[in-house]
């Protein structure tokens, strides 16, 4: 999943980006001569993308990311029309993460993001074969996959209800009404933006920062509209912004009612919401006009937690130790944020250094045995 950090904007026409994607396909490593199985091992740097094969079989396959550049990277297998099928962040110099992922038989692009910005370095990857998807050999996945699109589609309904109030708000000039609505209509965007993420270039479109924009395109969505309410104390110029936010958003919701997720996309979207937290909502990125990153923080914690419980039946059955450990770090980094609760909101976001230790350090708890959820689903 992108952060308002992390997540690369799309940029529709950077001559100097298909440029340097179209060398980097032509100098693609040649598959190896192995039967398919097995890890995959993508070998990231600053200007290249190489993998050990673009060649596996159908089902789920593990991509082992090492990156060997100077600048954070990120990996993603994009199936047509960008439609992200599973996505791993933050790779920094160094580091080595793990993604894995359930692919049907396709045709798909490997891509590794260096300084997370842009189209990324791109190559083909293809899936064969006629592995059976999870969800038709295992009841409680199944269950899992059923259950979670039940909490998106209720999610996505309020999303659009509650967007759409805000709007109203912008155009009518009040603005004491849209800063009030701003952090409620994103609590049900934070949620699911795992899924409102796989969409292609609409996240960007409707989440992207100031920061995010790559030259040439228009900076649109909420944040756009943050900045007039809150720097300006105004809504003026911003109805068109409004319109076509809702417009965005109503596109997503259509989208995310359809969409059918398998359980290793719960698992990873589950890891993924985390890490906007660590790297958007703990620093103070993410709202920064109004300090509302308290209310995105909640959510993507809840997002994540939703998944997760959509998961429980089967991790339980799996490895229960695990679920132990989830249940106990869940509950203390709501704590932890209830620290800052007023009435049904939180107060502005603006705490000291060893404040965001303490939440860094809550976060940091639950990642890890969350980090764990996707290879214990994985397991037969």
């Amino acid at each position: 999943m992108f952060t308002s950090t992390t997540r690369g904007v799309i940029a529709l026409g950077a001559v100097l980006g298909l440029a340097m994607l179209t060398g980097c396909a032509d100098d693609q490593p040649a598959a190896s001569a192995d039967d398919g199985a097995g890890p995959v091992s993508v070998k990231a740097s600053d200007s290249s993308c190489d993998l050990s094969r673009r060649d596996v079989k159908s089902g789920t396959s593990t991509f082992s990311v090492s990156n060997g550049g100077s600048k954070v990277t990120e990996f993603y297998v994009y199936a047509e029309g960008d439609r992200v099928m599973g996505e791993v962040e933050n790779i920094g110099p160094g580091l080595k993460r793990d993604l894995i992922v359930e692919l049907p038989t396709g045709k798909y692009q490997a891509v590794c993001k260096p300084g997370m910005v842009g189209d990324g370095i791109r190559g083909d990857l293809t899936v064969a074969g006629d592995a059976p998807a999870q969800v038709d050999e295992d009841t409680l996945l199944k269950q899992a996959t059923d259950s979670y699109q039940r909490y998106v589609n209720s999610q996505a309904v309020a999303l659009e209800q509650k967007t759409t109030e805000f709007v109203t708000a912008v155009k009518a000039g009040d603005v004491a009404k849209a800063k009030e609505l701003f952090p409620v209509s994103r609590t049900y965007w934070e949620r699911i933006e795992p899924v409102a993420e796989s969409f292609g270039d609409l996240d960007p479109k409707i989440d992207a920062r100031v920061n995010d924009v790559e030259p040439g395109t228009e900076w649109t969505g909420y944040h756009r509209i943050e900045q007039a309410l809150w720097v300006s104390n105004t809504t003026k110029g911003m109805e068109k912004y409004a319109d076509q936010l809702l417009v965005d958003v109503k596109t997503v919701v259509a989208k995310a009612k359809v969409v059918k997720l398998n359980p290793l996309q719960l698992a990873n979207g589950a890891k993924e919401l985390l890490d906007e937290v660590a790297t958007g909502k703990i620093t103070g990125e993410e709202d920064r006009y109004s300090h509302t990153d308290l209310w995105d923080f909640q959510a993507n914690v809840e997002g994540s937690q939703a998944a997760v419980q959509a998961l429980r039946p089967a991790l339980q059955a799996r490895d229960a130790a695990l679920v132990t450990s989830l249940d106990t770090n869940f509950k203390a980094v709501f704590a932890a944020v209830d620290k800052y609760r007023v009435g049904d909101g939180f107060k502005p976001y603006q705490v000291s250094e060893a404040e965001k230790k303490e939440l860094s350090r809550v976060v940091d708890g639950l990642a890890e045995p969350v980090s764990q959820v996707a290879g214990v689903i994985a397991k037969k």
